[in-house]
């Protein structure tokens, strides 16, 4: 309990801390103006321009995709010292995104952090998004995508089976599993909204496949029961996917003997820097999305300043893994890992290294600043910043680690090609492609689980006028 002060009326009154929805709403309310956003009739024109826009771009990486299967991934910038390149910088981009999903949904629910609340049903979609988008990489890395199935281990008459110590092997069953469990999630908890929608849906085909996807939802006690327990279930295994998934990605690294890789410090750092590209993210498309929507009631300043605090806290963590790396570099008196700092710093990709110096650890630390936190738009641009940090992490430890190797008649540059980067910002397109079409077909907050908030904040309206 925070003792406030009225400074209008000099009347001294009890606050707990804010609210997670702001006062005055009812259930109805609450019901009425989520699920309007789905069931309106007229589609706003902001939609068809940023659905168009996104849908033209996915269109440019279903291009370079077709290009590629008839060419082969000569087309792309990948040379004899840096086999591994662009493709799978975006890999590891893309699933870190996703892991603030999975945690606000997941860890947050079961720490019983009722601020999830207004944003867990859209951080979830996003994971599912970004975990769309990052698996065509490793996938079409092969070079022969349709292959793709001889990487499970199914009963063939050659009795060949994949070999279970290659990282590619690791990311395959790491991948698929956070996708079927952060699928099952985000489904389970969307079937009560499902019903919801489909009593209040006007056109008969609407109704039909709400109808289909709500399971025969009809709210009674054995529902409720049985979703409660599915839903925790679900979050127990969710959990552990949030450090196990980016571990295994950060162990493809790990494994190897080369300079710049083979660090015990990777799995808590890359996991570290996942939750700060998710969060980074969320807040990205959050802001806008709750300003043009017109969300401001139920996602609150709250919720921007929490996202803010859990950015600031694990960009430290990054912080404190840049300088380990620097430190045991000099420490281990190694001089291939010496030299790979200096060169990082130094070399002709320096300008990278700053920049993410710049990003990760320089600008997030306005966010110590209070005004920063309580600002929509600092918090937009520091998120922006953040997120185009957090991939240039990715291309300094790979491109960095690879271009010189051991001997330097091995040495060589790298630079991607434009069908790298169409690929890249083809995959942002997708991205945002999916995300339109969940904001205008799915309830983007989770609307009975809203309900459930109102009753707290009418009791607090009530005490502070019991009080004044």
């Amino acid at each position: 309990m925070q003792r406030v002060t009225n400074p209008h009326d000099d009347v001294a009154i009890h606050r707990t801390s804010p609210p997670v929805i702001e006062p005055g709403h009812t259930f109805g309310s609450v019901t009425d103006k989520i699920s309007a956003l789905t069931l309106r009739r007229r589609t706003p024109i902001g939609w068809y321009i940023g659905f168009t826009l996104s849908f033209m771009v996915a269109g440019m990486l279903m291009m370079t995709i077709a290009y590629l299967v008839m060419t082969g991934i000569g087309i792309w910038g990948n040379n004899v010292p840096v086999g591994w390149a662009f493709d799978i910088i975006n890999f590891v981009w893309w699933i870190g995104i996703g892991h603030a999903g999975t945690l606000i949904s997941a860890i947050l629910l079961l720490l019983r952090q009722e601020w999830r609340t207004s944003i867990n049903r859209f951080a979830e979609a996003m994971t599912l998004f970004a975990v769309a988008s990052a698996g065509l990489f490793p996938l079409l890395h092969t070079g022969r995508p349709w292959l793709a199935y001889w990487l499970l281990p199914y009963p063939n008459t050659m009795g060949m089976w994949p070999q279970f110590r290659s990282p590619l092997m690791w990311d395959v069953f790491a991948v698929s599993t956070y996708a079927t469990v952060s699928a099952l999630f985000w489904y389970v908890g969307l079937i009560p909204d499902f019903a919801t929608l489909r009593d209040r849906a006007k056109n008969r085909v609407f109704q039909i496949i709400y109808g289909m996807l709500a399971l025969g939802w009809r709210g009674s006690a054995r529902h409720w029961a049985r979703y409660e327990a599915t839903y925790l279930l679900l979050a127990g295994l969710a959990t552990p996917l949030v450090l196990s998934v980016h571990t295994i990605v950060s162990l493809d690294f790990a494994v190897s003997v080369i300079p710049g890789w083979h660090a015990t410090i990777f799995p808590p750092y890359f996991v570290a820097g996942a939750i700060y590209a998710g969060f980074a993210m969320v807040l990205t498309l959050t802001i806008p999305l709750r300003r043009f929507y017109g969300l401001e009631d139920f996602i609150t300043v709250r919720h921007l300043r929490n996202m803010a605090k859990i950015m600031l806290a694990t960009g430290l963590i990054v912080a404190y893994g840049y300088m380990t790396e620097a430190f045991m570099a000099w420490y281990s008196a190694n001089t291939y890992e010496e030299y790979m700092i200096l060169n990082r710093m130094r070399g002709p990709y320096a300008w990278a290294y700053w920049s993410l110096i710049f990003c990760n650890v320089i600008v997030p630390q306005l966010l110590w600043v209070k005004r920063v936190r309580h600002s929509t738009v600092a918090l937009f641009l520091i998120s922006l910043v953040v997120s185009v940090g957090m991939w240039l992490e990715r291309f300094v430890i790979l491109v960095t680690s690879l271009h010189r190797d051991f001997l330097v008649s091995s040495w060589g540059m790298y630079s991607p090609t434009v069908f790298d980067w169409s690929m890249f910002i083809g995959t942002i397109g997708l991205f945002f492609t999916l995300l339109f079409l969940f904001i205008r077909f799915l309830p983007i907050i989770s609307i009975f689980e809203m309900r459930t908030l109102v009753p707290q904040a009418q009791a607090q309206i009530n005490e502070e006028k019991g009080q004044a």
